[in-house]
């Protein structure tokens, strides 16, 4: 978090409802900062949820947002103590023998429910966050089974991420998607509700934007956050491809910095093969959590020829006092879904009405896909059933897309 929005978010326990500014166009906090006024703050919800319409500061990342409509997820927290007989327990995939068979273990870990929302992000902002701003993706038709298409400036946030304010403006937000979605309604609190387009696209896109599980795991005070999304299934000739997106977020916990300079994965599908794959960095980065700025985010994906599978994996991460160690990325399960065709690739049909972006998804190396197309990975199968491995082309994440 930066300094001020530590500041800000101290302030808004003790004085709900002051005059808020925040830094919009600095480039160095003690230099050529500019201030602008942008509302009021308001007391965070510590019950009930926030409504459609409420405009908000992201706790960790800083910039300005509004509330589309919530998701209710399934939170798996390895680091939560199982000790109360009264907790909802559910068994998680958990990493298989270093030997390289894909011999899943199980590992009993805390269920909880918990409110995240579906959220604009003001494209002001877009430059100063250390997160993808094109990170909600979705497949295009099956005639274009190639092509993916993202809507810049939609994210996913936690409710305790979330810092309400209010403002007077008509339009305290800048998306292309905001009067396309809200209307202005001053006589209500939030004074902005929900358009019949947001409601339409909302049901239309529900199984591909639905957000369900989410999983955490901290290791030496770097805490790991991974939110898998099925996006759909494509025939080819050869085979059936499902295809998942995957969000992650590090969060450094601690005092000293510590920079991101490895990944190893290791996925497993339900054809019975195992993927290794190692890399540096991450989408073409090895970013350094500070103090200052102690997160970042990013989306890639993943396909298996296979309805479902799972993934885990470390990253190597190196300390400011050179310290290295692997930091565990949670266990999680892909699992696909009952086609739609009501929905499936219904952001292809929206493209021209919802100014999204289209892309080309990066070919990978051997079986496994090898990921990063920037930065050097090796991939390894392992074959672990008497199925033969079919599965190529298959992306382990951590790509460009």
């Amino acid at each position: 978090m930066s300094p001020l929005m530590s500041k800000a978010y101290s302030l808004c326990h003790f004085r709900p409802g002051f005059n808020l500014v925040v830094r919009l166009f600095s480039v160095s906090i003690y230099h050529n900062t500019r201030l602008a006024e942008v509302g009021r703050l308001e007391l965070p919800k510590a019950q009930g949820k926030y409504e459609t319409g409420q405009l908000f500061l992201h706790r960790v990342f800083g910039y300005r947002g509004v509330i589309l409509f919530p998701w209710l997820a399934r939170v798996y927290d390895r680091d939560l103590p199982n000790q109360s007989k009264g907790n909802q327990l559910e068994s998680v995939a958990s990493e298989s023998t270093e030997g390289g068979a894909a011999a899943n273990t199980s590992k009993e870990v805390q269920k909880k429910t918990h409110t995240f929302y579906q959220v604009l992000i003001d494209q002001r902002d877009c430059p100063y966050i250390r997160a993808q701003t094109e990170a909600v993706t979705f497949l295009g038709n099956q005639e274009s089974s190639r092509s993916l298409y993202a809507i810049p400036g939609l994210d996913y946030v936690a409710h305790e991420d979330i810092l309400p304010y209010s403002s007077g403006e008509q339009h305290p937000l800048q998306h292309e998607l905001f009067d396309k979605f809200l209307a202005h309604q001053p006589d209500k609190d939030p004074p902005f509700v929900a358009q019949e387009t947001l409601r339409a696209w909302q049901k239309k896109n529900h199984p591909w934007l639905e957000l369900s599980d989410v999983h955490k795991e901290t290791t030496e005070g770097i805490r790991v956050t991974v939110i898998p999304f099925y996006m759909g299934c494509r025939e080819t000739p050869a085979a059936s491809v499902y295809w998942w997106r995957y969000c992650i977020r590090l969060e450094n916990l601690g005092e000293l910095s510590v920079q991101l300079r490895e990944r190893h994965w290791r996925i497993f599908s339900l054809s019975g093969t195992l993927e290794t794959v190692r890399g540096r960095g991450v989408v073409g980065q090895e970013p350094i959590l500070s103090p200052r700025l102690p997160a970042f985010q990013y989306s890639s994906h993943v396909s298996l020829q296979a309805p479902s599978g799972h993934m885990w994996g470390t990253f190597r991460m190196e300390r400011e006092d050179g310290h290295m160690f692997d930091c565990r990325i949670p266990p999680f399960s892909l699992e696909s879904k009952p086609d739609d065709n009501s929905g499936n690739g219904s952001i292809d049909d929206a493209n021209s009405s919802l100014g999204v972006s289209s892309k080309q998804p990066s070919s990978g190396t051997g079986s496994s896909g090898g990921g990063d197309e920037t930065i050097p990975s090796s991939t390894t199968t392992t074959t672990t059933s008497s199925k033969p491995n079919t599965k190529n082309n298959k992306h382990d994440g951590d790509d460009n897309v």
